[in-house]
Formats: structure tokens, C-alpha cells, sequence
């Protein structure tokens, strides 16, 4: 059995889809190649692929990792090549290579994501770095999210690894930044611009995921 690890992009065209029909994407594309992957065992058997982390709903990336056991002995250059031909717009590997099946589960394996987030500003360069060096300089956020259970409440400081000024112009500012995705929870970039007290981000785009190295 063969575990690839596969670096894919998820853009504009599919940032609206669910997780589960993302990896019903997977499953139609992978049979239409002619790849069957390996299932798990059990009264309800399903095929044996992970993502690292699941991608919110309207948030792009060309970061994506997932993790897919198969049964055949296919080659990691052919099985992009296969897959990709029955890829939608939107969604296409950028690289995949072969991992030891001994390993941790990849979700087990992530400790943070990076992020560039697009907002609309008013004030210049100086003022939003200096908004950013305040909040790392902060040792708590307490924050509130609201969820169907009810409300949970957190340190939203916790979650933040980072934050940089990719760029500013007149109206529109990029802000990168590395939010833990871990045991510790997952920072959410949109509560991450609200606390810096902006605007809803007019784009969301998730540019790295970091994996523990031992």
C-alpha cells in the first residue's frame, strides 16, 4: 500500500464548497483516473483520505495538503498527471510524493497555518504596522465566538504565531500571518482582523501550512 502526500490549490472557482464534497471531489476524480484508493476497515468502509486541515468555506489557498493510501503501485509524477486531467476548474496538484506509512497522521502533523488576508483601510502604512505590533506585544486577547452550542470564549493571542504587512496601497492592505492550527485550537483570520479592528477581509487566501519536523 502506498501513501502519497499531495500539495494541491483550491481557487476562487471552489472556495464556496463544503469539506465533505471537496473530498467527494477527490473520490469521483481518482475513479474517473483509474486510481482506486484504499478504504478502512469496518461495518462502514471509506476511502483512506485525509486533509491536513480543512479549508473555511470562501478562503483560497494554494497550500493544501492531503494525505491518500492506494493500493496500486502508481507513480507520483503519474498520478498527478492522471488526477489532474479530471480536476475541475479551481482545483489542481501542484506536487505529490510518496510518504512513509508509519508516519503520523498528517493532521497530527500540523502546527500552524500562514495566511494573507486582504482588507480595506483608511489609515496608511505606519498606523497598520504599528496595529500589528500592539497586538503582538499584547500577553491575552479575550475573546467570544459565537457557535450553534452556544458561546466559547478563548485567548485569541494564543492563537497568533505572527503577524507581518505584506503590502499597502491607498485603500487596500495585505496582512500575512501565521496562526496556530494544533491542540491549542485554530486562529481564525477574520477574528484576527476584527480584533486589529478592521473591516471583514475582502479576501482570504491560506499560503503555507507548517508540519511539525519530528
Amino acid at each position: 500500500m502506498n501513501r502519497l502526500r499531495v500539495r494541491f490549490r483550491r481557487g476562487s472557482e471552489v472556495k464556496y464548497i463544503s469539506h465533505l464534497d471537496i473530498i467527494r471531489v477527490w473520490v469521483r476524480a481518482f475513479r474517473r483516473a483509474g486510481i482506486e484508493p484504499a478504504y478502512s476497515e469496518g461495518f462502514n468502509p471509506h476511502p483512506r483520505i485525509s486533509l491536513a486541515a480543512p479549508l473555511a468555506t470562501g478562503v483560497t489557498s494554494d497550500a493544501e495538503l492531503m494525505d491518500v493510501y492506494i493500493n496500486d503501485s502508481v507513480s507520483p509524477h503519474n498520478f498527478t498527471a492522471a488526477v489532474n486531467r479530471q480536476m475541475p476548474a479551481g482545483m489542481e496538484i501542484l506536487n505529490t510524493y510518496q510518504v512513509d506509512s508509519g508516519l503520523p497522521s498528517l493532521q497530527a502533523q500540523v502546527t500552524a497555518a500562514e495566511y494573507s488576508v486582504q482588507v480595506a483601510v483608511e489609515v496608511g502604512e505606519n498606523s497598520i504596522r504599528q496595529a500589528l505590533t500592539d497586538m503582538l506585544s499584547k500577553n491575552q486577547i479575550p475573546w467570544q465566538h459565537v457557535r450553534d452550542t452556544g458561546i466559547k470564549s478563548y485567548d485569541l493571542r494564543a492563537l497568533i504565531e505572527d503577524l507581518w504587512l505584506e503590502s499597502c496601497s491607498e485603500n487596500v492592505a495585505i496582512v500575512g500571518m501565521r496562526l496556530a492550527c494544533d491542540n491549542r485550537g485554530s486562529g481564525r483570520p477574520e477574528q484576527v482582523i476584527k480584533a486589529l479592528g478592521f473591516e471583514r477581509p475582502l479576501s482570504v487566501h491560506r499560503t503555507r501550512l507548517i508540519l511539525k519536523t519530528s
